[in-house]
């Protein structure tokens, strides 16, 4: 369902009635939309779907990610400030075994490591915490670049992440679709022409930024509710943790629902830290 002006969310912090139970972890408008990806998405990375957008998204097996945990990083520095190397390795090592690829496995082991030239996808499913901190999409730019280049430093892990970023922003703002597509092919080329079932197709397990970002966006672009951008991307029997984990997070900031089982089963899923962490980040960054 497309929106027709950037109105109807203005001032949402005060104009929807008893805000304390929507801008808070148990559903809130912000950040909470790419954990309910990540986790609804982790039983599908190794095990693809076969019956496109028709399955249980449930799964008793669904648990947080790396994905995840590296979300939460990010809005720990943007909520109490620190460096986001020191802070990545701190969440990461406190949460071992959570799907971490091998370089990143690497310099989060090592004390030492800086970048390491990664065009990968992690700088794109850890960002969503910047498209809701900040009042221009110039500062949302800038931190969104700051935020990757500790270890995603090359040109297309900083855009991965920045164009992720921008559209929540974006969404967040009130664009319209047509607008916020148009943005992300002038400003990053990345091709968004494809319908979900032509990115079906061909679509394969691949973690770099210039293969399942632009993927993640069109099953963003191509849905209509939070729901089905998550379910697109699980579809794509691909990255399915990361792709929803990336694309959730847009959809909830343009959508501003994620369905009330999806947002408990992943609540339960989580840790007393990161329901407070996620509390603390709504109260600040209610949008």
């Amino acid at each position: 369902m497309e929106r027709e002006n950037k109105l109807a969310k203005e001032d949402a912090c005060v104009s929807v009635p008893l805000m304390s139970s929507v801008c808070n972890f148990s559903g809130g408008f912000n950040m909470f939309g790419a954990i309910v990806g990540d986790v609804l998405g982790s039983v599908w990375e190794f095990h693809p779907v076969r019956t496109g957008v028709t399955f249980e998204a449930l799964q008793p097996r669904c648990k947080f990610t790396d994905d995840s945990v590296l979300t939460f990083a990010t809005a720990d520095v943007l909520l109490n400030g620190g460096d986001y190397g020191e802070t990545y390795r701190r969440w990461g090592r406190a949460y071992p075994g959570r799907g971490y690829g091998r370089r990143f496995g690497a310099w989060l082991a090592s004390d030492s490591m800086g970048a390491y030239n990664s065009l990968g996808n992690g700088s794109a499913m850890r960002v969503a915490p910047v498209g809701w901190a900040f009042e221009t999409l110039d500062e949302t730019l800038e931190e969104a670049k700051r935020s990757a280049e500790c270890t995603h430093n090359h040109p297309e892990g900083v855009k991965g992440a920045q164009a992720t970023a921008a559209l929540i922003f974006l969404a967040r703002q009130g664009e319209n679709k047509s607008e916020m597509k148009k943005y992300a092919e002038k400003t990053f080329e990345y091709d968004l022409s494809r319908s979900i079932d032509e990115v079906r197709k061909t679509s394969r397990f691949d973690e770099t930024c210039p293969i399942s970002v632009p993927e993640a966006f069109i099953c963003f672009f191509e849905a209509d509710s939070f729901e089905e951008t998550v379910r697109n991307a699980i579809s794509l029997r691909a990255d399915a943790d990361t792709q929803a984990c990336i694309a959730g997070g847009i959809a909830e900031a343009f959508w501003r629902e994620i369905p009330e089982d999806w947002r408990q089963f992943t609540r339960e899923r989580l840790e007393k830290n990161q329901l407070e962490l996620l509390d603390s980040f709504s109260t600040k960054y209610c949008r």
